[in-house]
């Protein structure tokens, strides 16, 4: 990580990664946040400031790790922090704040089981993208870009740094109502004392209200008066993504405004854990497009102008501290369609969509197994049920281990929540316990975790 005198900016518009590792430094935070450009007391365009653009401070893991970071440029080192992710990833939110982690439940797929208020989409770009024909992928690439471009904003927003001192985290935005409602990441404006907001035409607007948030999906709803000549981004379905689609990023990557990259869509459906806030976003879209810091809550998009997701998250290679090529997390687009409109109708969330077995899990572990004489080694303990609850009413007990859901082998609890990740309020899952050392399976209806 660089210190702010290390490196010279006149020369630079921003210093390159490092790619030695160093030494842990006295910070009691095993994992940080990523950092981006820190520009004390200075705004956008009012110059160069002289401090080191500092990203993804050491995070010192078991080997074989990676870590992940959020993607927003903030002023101060570390808010949140990483966790594991399935298959030896260790997961922070991308660029601003980390991920979440450690709940005993999950989002559904892409269903809306309540009935939540719609968008409204208002005026759209008026570039129509031309269909994929087997020799026009570079038409229908700009195309895509011109419909998608003048609905991402900039977001600035003023903070505090842990010396007293203010400066500016920067991160993206898109327009997806006409009466000028703007998603992006919480982790880009939480904690903030004033925010800015910058659209593709250059118009400014100072003092933006924050309309809402949910922390627990990482999403935050801005208010503006609509200027005139606002475009709002068309909103895809995520729900129809295929591996090895086409897509772009298109944010505000080191506050360099209207940037676009391109990529595929690499997996469907992985949960990333953030162990600090106990929380999960599940079901993301991972793509190989490079995500940099100030593209948290920008638009990833498909080749007809549609977005369908937000890029949030990208990983951390923790052995050379910079970012691990072609790693990043978005959002669903369905999730935010579900999300968003609850937040600008009642400045909350009541309806998560997320599934939940209505239970307290424990990874079963050497000393817990010990303790309380398991006759399993692995798997998801069952510390309390909650009352009345999906687990209780088939009758799952305190004491019980989790070792399989539809036949799929439980290990601890990020394995449980992978497979609560693909799963929606109300749907049924088959569920093998060991009570002592008898085996049993219920079948459990999967309740909606209640917000907050």
């Amino acid at each position: 990580m660089f210190r702010p005198d290390a490196n010279d900016q006149s020369k630079l518009p921003y210093p390159p990664v490092p790619q030695t590792p160093r030494p842990p430094t006295e910070e009691k935070r095993p994992y940080q946040l990523e950092e981006g450009t820190y520009q004390p007391g200075a705004l956008p365009g009012e110059g160069p400031a002289q401090v080191a653009y500092q990203e993804y401070p050491p995070q010192w893991n078991p080997p074989g790790k990676l870590v992940v970071g959020p993607s927003v440029k903030p002023v101060a080192r570390g808010l949140r922090t990483a966790s594991i992710l399935a298959l030896a990833l260790v997961i922070a939110a991308v660029f601003g704040v980390g991920l979440f982690a450690g709940w005993g439940f999950s989002r559904s797929g892409d269903i809306t089981a309540n009935p939540v208020p719609s968008l409204q989409s208002g005026t759209n770009s008026q570039v129509t993208v031309p269909p994929l024909t087997g020799n026009n992928i570079e038409t229908v690439r700009e195309a895509a870009i011109a419909k998608v471009k003048p609905a991402v904003v900039q977001v600035n927003a003023t903070v505090i740094g842990r010396r007293g001192e203010s400066g500016i985290q920067s991160g993206s935005g898109v327009v997806v109502d006409k009466r000028g409602y703007i998603v992006t990441n919480n982790h880009v404006v939480q904690g903030s004392g004033s925010i800015e907001v910058v659209f593709a035409d250059g118009n400014k607007i100072e003092n933006v209200r924050v309309a809402g948030a949910d922390s627990n999906d990482d999403l935050a709803v801005l208010k503006v008066t609509p200027p005139t000549n606002m475009v709002v981004a068309t909103l895809g379905d995520s729900s129809k993504l295929q591996v090895g689609e086409d897509v772009l990023v298109i944010g505000n990557p080191l506050g360099i405004t209207e940037t676009v990259t391109h990529g595929i869509i690499s997996a469907l459906g992985r949960s990333v854990p953030e162990d600090t806030t106990n929380v999960t976003i599940p079901n993301t879209i991972q793509t190989d497009a490079p995500i940099n810091p100030g593209n948290s809550g920008g638009a990833l998009a498909d080749l007809q102008g549609n977005v369908i997701g937000i890029p949030t998250l990208a990983a951390i290679d923790p052995q050379f501290n910079a970012p691990a090529s072609g790693v990043g997390f978005a959002i669903r687009i369905n999730q935010v369609k579900l999300i968003v409109p609850q937040i600008i109708q009642n400045g909350s969330v009541t309806h998560t969509g997320r599934a939940t077995l209505g239970i307290t899990p424990n990874d079963v572990d050497p000393r817990l197994q010990a303790w309380e004489s398991l006759s399993v080694d692995h798997g998801v303990y069952v510390a309390g049920v909650q009352s009345g609850g999906p687990s209780a009413q088939v009758g799952l007990q305190q004491g019980d281990v989790i070792v399989a859901i539809d036949g799929k082998r439980i290990d601890n609890d990020a394995s449980l929540e992978d497979v609560l990740a693909t799963k929606a309020p109300g749907d049924k899952v088959s569920v093998s316990v060991y009570r002592g050392a008898q085996q049993l399976t219920f079948n459990v209806t999967l309740g909606e975790l209640q917000a907050g």
